[in-house]
């Protein structure tokens, strides 16, 4: 009986090291997605390395996917930014109703101005309800963005098309490091 105990002991363990690191293999894919996501806004747009300079935080969602019909929905993970260091892992949650075909791929990237912001976010006490819209960046265009409420939002498209006129909100969730 000991032996089985035992058995069920390593069993346990076992399968607890295989979840934490096949979690792990998971978080590093989207830290690497991040990096190489900042990369390309960057050379989209280089007015954005102020943004990254400045802001107290960020949270880079480098693979969000996006569909509807009439009904829509949208989510990814991503990886919170303070002061320049990684934190934690985060994912978006959206849902919204409205006029809306198609689907689409994107990069999205929420700055926090101040560390309130960043700490909000990190309390899970942090939403866009529909009021919310996003500087979409385009190579070439000027960036004439500014924060509004501390925060400031800006979308690149990486493939799809997708027409929508919706309203809805976008709900976040932290886990840090």
């Amino acid at each position: 009986m000991k032996h089985v105990k035992i058995l069920l002991l390593l069993l346990l363990v076992g399968n607890l090291s295989l979840s934490l690191s096949a979690q792990s293999s998971k978080d590093k894919k989207i830290i690497d997605d991040a990096d190489k996501a900042v990369a390309t806004l960057l050379e989209v747009n280089p007015g954005l390395r102020e943004y990254f300079d400045k802001s107290a935080g960020c949270v880079v969602f480098p693979n969000v996917g996006k569909g509807g019909f009439i009904v829509g929905g949208a989510s990814g993970n991503g990886v919170l930014y303070e002061y320049g260091k990684k934190k934690g892992m985060a994912s978006v949650k959206e849902l919204n109703v409205g006029l809306q075909a198609g689907g689409q791929a994107l990069i999205e990237v929420i700055f926090f101005e101040t560390k309130e912001e960043v700490d909000k976010f990190k309390e899970s006490k942090f939403q866009f309800d529909a009021g919310v819209s996003a500087t979409v960046l385009k190579s070439g265009e000027s960036l004439d963005a500014k924060y509004k409420d501390g925060v400031a939002v800006f979308t690149h498209s990486k493939g799809g098309l997708m027409a929508e006129a919706s309203v809805g909100g976008q709900k976040f969730s932290y886990k840090p490091f």
